[in-house]
């Protein structure tokens, strides 16, 4: 059953009579160009729109300000709130950030009703659950780590692209080398792409001059046949800029490697180091991750907390006893893809606990899920290792087999029963 916003105020406020936790408080509709925002202060209540520019941010900020507000509270809508937030918390005002989602559980919310007064209702029982918003320089950080995500994925893109560009023209360069944007590869291809001759004295000296790797197993032979291409002078020229943007590209993430490092203080480069000893946590991958849990566990009572924020727990939704679809819910973005490409790589370790936790979970559940399960193991050791000052000490590859060692044994005996074999009871002996 659907209850209205006036049901709703006359369920909490003549049947519950809800204590009131803010006296002074005020809900913002946050939009791309307006903010409209309800202030209630007492028994009173006012509605004022602002613009979304700066000046327009300050005068809501001032209002506020000499107005006593004790809590504000916005929307997480898409990036609209982050300068008001910005704002607020420059001007010394405590400001909330809420779930779109949260607010919708919340019954009584009609498209009739002003959004920001529902808001400020909410807030002032303390109705609102505020998200974890991190502090200034935190959130700097984590956009610092996050462009260079997003530029490394462009240079994937561009790099798949160059592939394309070289299967096109018959060029089987990535058949004999494993990086055609290593040394050995750029400068061979470099090499085809100038108007000079690319024959077997020309490999000699590059070999020479070591711009190709002295450990690149591959003769002159197999190397002048993987070049033997049909390169047109329009694709050349197309492969020029490739390789121009990527050049590119690289100095970016270069430059922006030197910015997090120096963005990041000293608890954050010693948490990056520590939780590097977790399998397929890589220092990128560090970076990424404490850029955006930090390093204060407290605000995370427990790893499971931790892990429903990172959209890392399985659901339950289990019905007469039946189980149904157990998918996970939503949460941080980049926390949980940078975690599973982590699982990607620690399941590659087949000496790990991880591997071990994989090969169970993927026989059962799919290997989708089966790397989110391991995701979410490696987010638990995280949350350890930041919050008790452990060590990761990995449980090994046969963990499961010793901790399930007698319950297999019981199971084994009884499909072979099934088919028909006693068991000598002089000759089994437990361990």
């Amino acid at each position: 059953m659907k209850i209205d916003r006036g049901s709703c105020r006359k369920y909490f406020g003549e049947v519950i009579h809800m204590k009131k936790v803010y006296d002074n408080c005020c809900g913002i509709d946050v939009h791309k160009k307006i903010m409209v925002a309800c202030f209630i202060h007492g028994k009173e209540q006012e509605i004022r729109e602002f613009g979304a520019t700066t000046r327009e941010l300050l005068l809501l900020a001032d209002w506020l300000s000499q107005g006593g507000c004790q809590m504000a509270a916005m929307e997480s809508t898409a990036s609209y709130w982050k300068p008001l937030y910005n704002v607020l918390e420059t001007s010394g005002l405590n400001a909330i950030v809420v779930n779109a989602q949260h607010m919708k559980a919340v019954p009584g919310r009609k498209t009739d009703v002003k959004d920001s007064e529902w808001i400020a209702d909410l807030l002032q029982h303390g109705l609102l659950q505020p998200s974890f918003i991190p502090n200034k320089a935190q959130r700097e950080l984590r956009e610092l780590v996050s462009y260079r995500k997003s530029l490394i994925k462009v240079k994937t893109a561009e790099l798949n692209r160059l592939q394309k560009m070289l299967e096109g023209a018959n060029i089987k360069l990535s058949g004999t080398i494993a990086d055609i944007d290593g040394v050995s590869g750029r400068n061979l291809l470099n090499a085809l792409l100038s108007d000079q001759k690319v024959d077997e004295t020309k490999l000699d000296e590059m070999r020479r001059k070591k711009q190709i790797a002295p450990n690149l197993k591959a003769s002159n032979e197999q190397l002048l046949e993987d070049l033997n291409g049909m390169l047109t002078p329009l694709q050349k020229k197309m492969m020029k800029e490739l390789l121009s943007h990527l050049d590119e590209l690289i100095r970016h993430i270069k430059n922006l490697d030197d910015d997090i490092s120096e963005n990041m203080n000293g608890e954050e480069k010693k948490a990056t180091a520590v939780i590097q000893d977790i399998p397929g946590i890589a220092a990128i991958g560090a970076q990424q991750i404490i850029s955006v849990i930090g390093t204060d566990m407290s605000r995370f009572p427990t790893d499971a907390h931790i892990s429903s924020w990172a959209g890392l727990c399985p659901g339950n939704n289990e019905s007469a006893k039946k189980r149904r679809s157990g998918r996970s819910r939503k949460g941080n973005a980049m926390l949980r893809t940078t975690l599973i490409t982590c699982a990607h790589a620690a399941v590659r370790n087949k000496n790990s606990f991880f591997y071990a936790e994989f090969q169970r979970v993927s026989g059962h559940r799919g290997s989708k899920r089966a790397y989110v399960a391991v995701a979410h193991s490696m987010l638990k050791a995280i949350y350890h290792i930041l919050k008790d000052g452990v060590v990761f000490k990995d449980l090994g590859a046969d963990y499961y087999n010793q901790f399930n060692k007698e319950r297999k044994i019981n199971s084994y005996l009884k499909k072979l029963r099934s088919l028909g074999w006693q068991p000598d009871a002089m000759n089994y002996l437990p361990a």
